[in-house]
């Protein structure tokens, strides 16, 4: 019987890609760094077909609704679902790190200061989701704001109805384009996490987690409770009454892209493949609630922001009170929401956190500055549980609006 590598399972290969990347590039050092264009090549094919994704299946999911006023049930349960979702995250981890304090005895003098970049106003990022000009938009990349373009552009084929049937059939016929498409880029895959996980490994090794173990641990620790607790036992099994061990099988690709990447949005379009083929998300869901997610759904940011502001109290004998925990969970569920779903954003967030606890300008960028020399490791570890959480929702939301194939989310998946 020959060998054909496509009969492996996508997932068994960007597995063994990421173990076969993480030992050449520790063998190999910083000289890893030569074969870095070949992940950069695979994210920039990923990146390419984002846009076009997100905007021709929201166009062809709204009007296949076939009821504009179904968007306004949608569109509630899905930003509701979001935000308890990373409450629960961040409060899962300003736990942990009350319990474990990774701060405690750490050094941060010999820590570089970085110095960074302001938060976007959330007034600011919430007037931007409207585009001055759609074409800009999508040529910029800008998710939020394509998604409000294909959702007007939706609801106007619907309200102007048989005459638009041309439009409706040619966004219908091109979401099948783009989802081809988007098949032939995962083959890619393995290649491209092979490169990205050998350069990450060959630049900094093993060993720069030893440098904050306990650091290392406690978010680890946070992640994997969220996943279980959250995703697992409260929306599969209390909420919808499905096997969270399906649940996970079937999203089990998607995560290991996000890790790889650590981009939300360079992993939505795998997040959207494996929500319609593993889980049984229609598209209607898919198209609409997975985007919305990649953008202003951060559980895993939330948790490891706020672990990290306890540890920096923690390091420079700053005494934090419940009132201090209950501001820093507030904070930091409104500032996930305007991180950017790109690789180490979150480093751009914890002041605003780390100020609410009264810290220094000083301080905040001398923690930020230690935390920046281990935040990828860490960053592949969160974006992970980002997007089990847009899936997670995602299920939840279709099984509400009745948009969810029960037989494809219990089926056997290729092993």
């Amino acid at each position: 019987m020959g060998f054909s590598w496509f009969e492996i399972a996508l997932w068994k290969r960007i597995l063994s890609a990421m173990v076969v990347g993480a030992l050449v590039g520790a063998v190999w050092g910083p000289g890893a760094e030569s074969i870095g264009w070949i992940g950069d090549l695979f994210i920039r094919l990923i990146f390419m077909i984002v846009v076009p994704l997100v905007f021709v299946t929201i166009v062809s999911g709204v009007v296949s609704m076939g009821d504009p006023s179904k968007l306004g049930s949608l569109g509630a349960k899905t930003i509701i679902l979001y935000m308890l979702t990373t409450l629960v995250a961040i409060t899962i981890g300003l736990f942990l790190a009350a319990v474990l304090q990774p701060g405690n005895g750490v050094d941060l003098t010999d820590a570089p200061p970085q110095v960074m970049a302001e938060t976007v106003p959330i007034t600011e990022r919430l007037m931007s989701i409207v585009p001055e000009n759609p074409i800009g938009a999508l040529a910029e990349g800008d998710i939020l704001a394509t998604i409000f373009f294909a959702i007007l552009l939706g609801v106007g084929v619907l309200a102007v109805g048989d005459r638009a049937k041309p439009v409706a059939d040619f966004m219908d016929a091109s979401s099948e384009v783009v989802l081809k498409i988007t098949h032939w880029i995962m083959e890619v895959a393995p290649f491209g996490v092979f490169a990205l996980i050998a350069r990450v490994t060959g630049a900094q090794g093993f060993e720069v987690l030893l440098n904050a173990v306990t650091l290392a641990v406690t978010v680890l620790l946070a992640c994997v409770l969220h996943l279980i607790i959250m995703h697992g036992a409260i929306i599969m099994r209390f909420m919808l009454k499905l096997s969270p061990v399906m649940f996970f099988r079937g999203v089990r690709d998607a995560m290991l892209v996000a890790f790889s990447t650590s981009s939300s949005a360079a992993t939505l379009p795998v997040s959207m493949s494996v929500a319609e083929e593993n889980l049984g998300v229609k598209p209607i869901i898919a198209s609409t609630v997975l985007p919305l997610g990649a953008t202003i759904n951060m559980d895993g940011t939330a948790l490891y922001v706020g672990i990290v502001s306890v540890f920096a109290a923690q390091a420079f004998g700053i005494d934090l009170t419940l009132a201090d925990y209950l501001l820093m969970a507030g904070t930091t569920t409104l500032v996930s929401v305007g991180t950017a779903a790109v690789p180490s954003a979150s480093l751009f967030l914890m002041s605003a956190v780390m100020d609410t606890i009264g810290m220094s300008p000083d301080q905040i960028a001398v923690t930020v500055g230690f935390i920046f020399i281990i935040d990828r490791p860490l960053d592949m570890l969160r974006t992970s549980i980002n997007i089990a959480g847009d899936l997670a929702v995602s299920t939840a939301v279709a099984n509400w609006e009745r948009e969810f194939d029960r037989e494809i989310f219990d089926k056997p998946l290729k092993y």
